[in-house]
């Protein structure tokens, strides 16, 4: 899953080397956080935040296996 993100991530930003993806596991949620640099938090979010929303469904669809909940969250 970490890879999968990073490399959605990877592909809409200008500085594909800092990219970093983050887990945080806890009892009943796994959470992913995508930090990426300052001048492409915009490209990652999107308007309206249609791509991050866009990320966070591929990423549900894909831990339809897993017990946990997942979350995606992007940082700073």
């Amino acid at each position: 899953m970490k890879e999968l993100i990073s490399v959605i991530a990877q592909g809409l930003v200008d500085h594909p080397e800092e990219v970093r993806v983050n887990v945080v596991e806890g009892e009943h949620a796994v959470v992913y956080e995508l930090s990426v640099h300052p001048s492409d938090v915009g490209k990652v979010i999107g308007k309206q935040g249609r791509i991050a929303k866009a990320i966070r469904t591929v990423v549900t669809s894909a831990a339809v296996k897993e017990t946990k909940r997942v979350n995606v969250e992007i940082v700073s």
